[in-house]
């Protein structure tokens, strides 16, 4: 069913069908009796289910990736759909627009998704008031077992790099009442000079000011960082050897990439989509690659959150294999629909 759903949806705009589709569900979830219905139809409710990582309880181990739920709208309805973690953002100081539109295309040849968003939010300040009204609504208080909540911070596209800890210090200030994680974005590709910030010395002095914010805090939030799938393999050395040089929390691996290596789609196709970042099934190997190195160099001490071409429990399975902690999907739920996370968790039991 869902396939003529979405072969119907897909001769549509991207950009403007995901936020129709999700408004639809939105709107359908204010009757009770539709959401029990949804909630009963799209979620596995198991305590074999729960993981235990960065002193949190997860419900569920398979996750939202961040851009899906930018400004934190729809996290009533992914609760819903049976997912045990969203992370909501990027989340920038200041409101953007991101880049022009057109920016989402779709590869369906490939299972993939191009995109060069570039950061559009409606800013932090309205994104931790709307988080807010959520963890003190009925729907969020009346549950067992909540869904956690990640705050993906990054700065405004304006902001020069030798300011850049600042925009990551006001994201994380405003939001820390009212996420249970955070995760750190150098990654993106989509912000000019963002990827800059990988280098060792640019992220040690974020990450760095970000924990000592954190000690001064009456309840310490896990701080992770996000990493890209083209990094060099010295890049990725420096990153891990910073990551347990600090004591980070955790990563997550990992983020859109910009090669075009082996694509099945057309070059029009291709060119059409133009730059940005490339995600789904074509991130897959390469993403389970990076979590089996990040798990081996640390000998298990960090945490991955996987990222990358997740579809089916297969794909999810094969991240647990390579020693991820917990997955993300993003991609694979536009391509698969509503029953992803249900089907991968159902798996796992």
């Amino acid at each position: 069913m869902y396939k003529l759903v979405r072969n119907i949806l897909f001769w549509f705009d991207a950009e403007k069908v995901h936020y129709f589709s999700m408004n639809l569900l939105k709107f359908a979830c204010k009757f009770s009796f539709i959401k029990i219905f949804l909630r009963k139809k799209f979620s596995i409710n198991s305590t074999a289910l729960e993981r235990n990582y960065f002193g949190l309880v997860f419900p569920n181990p398979v996750g939202l990736a961040a851009g899906f739920d930018k400004n934190a709208k729809y996290l009533n309805e992914l609760m819903t759909l049976g997912f045990g973690f969203v992370e909501i953002g990027t989340v920038t100081p200041v409101p953007q627009d991101g880049n022009p539109k057109p920016r989402l295309f779709r590869l369906p040849k490939d299972k993939a998704i191009v995109n060069r968003m570039g950061f559009n939010n409606d800013g932090v300040v309205v994104v931790a008031e709307r988080l807010y009204k959520f963890i003190n609504s009925a729907a969020y208080l009346n549950e067992k077992k909540k869904i956690i909540i990640g705050g993906n911070i990054g700065k405004n596209k304006n902001t020069p790099n030798e300011d850049a800890w600042k925009d990551y210090e006001t994201c994380f200030s405003l939001l820390h009442n009212v996420v249970d994680y955070f995760v750190v974005n150098v990654s993106s590709p989509n912000t000019p000079g963002l990827r800059d910030l990988q280098q060792k010395d640019s992220l040690k002095k974020i990450l760095l000011h970000l924990q000592s914010l954190n000690k001064t805090k009456k309840t310490q939030k896990p701080l992770l960082l996000k990493i890209s799938p083209d990094l060099s393999t010295d890049e990725l050395d420096d990153i891990i050897d910073l990551a347990m040089e600090i004591k980070l929390d955790g990563l997550v691996a990992a983020n859109t990439t910009i090669k075009r290596i082996n694509l099945n789609s057309s070059k029009k196709i291709i060119d059409k989509a133009g730059a940005g970042g490339l995600s789904g099934k074509p991130l897959m190997a390469e993403s389970t690659e990076i979590t089996h190195l990040i798990l081996k160099k640390t000998k298990g001490k960090i945490p991955v959150i996987s990222s990358g071409g997740i579809f089916t429990p297969a794909d999810a399975d094969e991240k647990f294999i390579a020693g991820a902690a917990l997955v993300q999907v993003w991609t694979g739920f536009i391509y698969e629909g509503p029953c992803i996370a249900k089907k991968i968790c159902r798996s796992l039991i």
